[in-house]
């Protein structure tokens, strides 16, 4: 073997090391702003219901998530309330929240929740991340079903192309859809696979831990049936402009 191929992958071994070690680091620094989020139910059983992911932000007092996360609404009957999920597993802890701001063009939600503020994350500068940039993304992925206990997936950055939404019938389609398929926002297409429950999830750089995203959902190759089972690898996220433009109109501190 050549010594040019052999200090190749040296070279190579030593990145995937720095980079591996990189990433422990900075998951253990971005898990205790990782949250649940869901419908805390007082007379339900169970009473609680996780929905999503979520990241806190700002001063410790505020949470962002998708907006569909939070699109069921909630029974007064029931007294359900918004609700945020802390710790981990049993140890969990619940902490009510307010929705304060929606942004749902592009899936962004901010609540506010009460009592001691939490561990904030740091968001990233609005201009996007090139294609290649190898990022994570911490949530909880099937949550629903395994409990809250966080999951961090990693890849790269695929692509960054225009955000669609299929639909199965053209009954389907609105006037807000058409008008965004002719204007349309772009959005990072990642080289790593979500699943139900990531929804929420901060995507972040390996590196520094800023926030560059937010996930928002998988492609589906055949059925929302098979997702688990025959996951695309095909994830998407909302560039972290959308959440800086959605903060500063309602004038508050990332």
């Amino acid at each position: 073997m050549s010594r040019q191929i052999l200090l190749l992958l040296l070279i190579c071994m030593l990145f995937s090391s720095t980079a591996y070690s990189n990433l422990v680091e900075t998951v253990r620094l971005i898990k205790p702003s990782v949250v649940g989020i869901g419908v805390y139910t007082p007379t339900g059983r169970p009473k609680n219901q996780l929905y999503g992911s979520g990241f806190v932000i700002g001063d410790g007092s505020y949470v962002v998530t998708n907006s569909h996360v939070i699109a069921k609404e909630l029974d007064e009957s029931l007294l359900q309330e918004l609700a945020v999920f802390t710790g981990k597993g049993s140890a969990a802890k619940v902490r009510v929240a307010t929705l304060i701001a929606t942004d749902k063009e592009h899936d962004i939600a901010l609540l506010k929740i009460k009592g001691q503020p939490l561990p904030a994350l740091q968001l990233a500068q609005s201009h996007f991340k090139p294609e290649g940039s190898a990022i994570a993304f911490t949530g909880f992925p099937i949550g629903a079903v395994l409990g809250l206990y966080p999951v961090t997936h990693r890849g790269i950055i695929a692509a960054v192309t225009p955000t669609i939404i299929p639909v199965d019938d053209s009954r389907q389609i609105s006037i807000a859809m058409i008008k965004r398929l002719r204007d349309p926002y772009l959005v990072y297409q990642l080289d790593a696979t979500a699943y139900p429950g990531n929804s929420g999830s901060a995507m972040y750089d390996i590196e520094t831990g800023k926030v560059i995203g937010i996930i928002n959902k998988v492609f589906v190759q055949e059925s929302k049936e098979t997702v688990i089972s025959k996951p695309s690898g095909i994830t998407y996220a909302i560039p972290v402009k959308y959440l800086h433009q959605l903060l500063k109109k309602h004038k508050i501190k990332s």
